[in-house]
């Protein structure tokens, strides 16, 4: 017996939907604990800080340095906070990492945007684009790169371990590909 065929079709494969990195991180840090947020404003994270602000609120801080500051007293408080920030904002906060944060072991995350990184090749970007690691290596600030491959539970796991278990400070670097920047035209 010989069946036609030509009418019936495959079944679609489901496609999986495309992950919306800035928000999945966002739930992801609110899921694990985190707050609360602390931020500058920067065009790399604006994604992420309107996921957080819509989630749970984000206090804008105008200088990272103060961020940090206030930061230090949310976690001496019990809590678990996260400053956001633009690398060149990070240069403006070595002075309250190396002094305050780092050796009272204030337990805190660091998101840090790496301006100065392709596709972000603006000029006055790429001192801090280079120096932004070996900044918080010789801090003694453990990093980690959020990438649109990276896993989420593995990133979350990561932080987790250096903030609430050893109880230090660890920082999450994010390019500007990561959720979508591009030079304006």
């Amino acid at each position: 017996m010989i069946t036609d065929l030509a009418g019936v079709r495959e079944p679609e494969r489901a496609v999986p939907p495309q992950r919306d990195l800035p928000v999945d991180f966002a739930d992801q840090l609110l899921q694990h604990g985190y707050g609360p947020f602390f931020g500058t404003p920067c065009g790399v994270l604006a994604p992420l800080l309107t996921a957080l602000e819509d989630r749970t609120g984000l206090l804008t801080i105008p200088r990272e340095d103060n961020a940090v500051g206030v930061a230090a007293g949310a976690s001496l408080a019990g809590r678990t906070p996260v400053v956001l920030m633009q690398n060149s904002g990070l240069g403006q906060s070595v002075n309250a990492l190396a002094s305050l944060v780092v050796p009272y072991r204030i337990p805190m995350l660091l998101i840090v945007s790496l301006r100065g990184h392709a596709p972000d090749t603006t000029q006055e970007n790429l001192g801090m684009g280079r120096l932004t690691e070996p900044i918080l290596a010789e801090l003694g600030i453990p990093t980690e790169r959020l990438t649109r491959e990276r896993d989420l539970g593995a990133l979350m796991e990561w932080a987790d371990d250096r903030i609430r278990h050893s109880r230090g400070t660890a920082a999450v670097l994010i390019g500007p590909a990561a959720f979508g920047w591009q030079v304006a035209a």
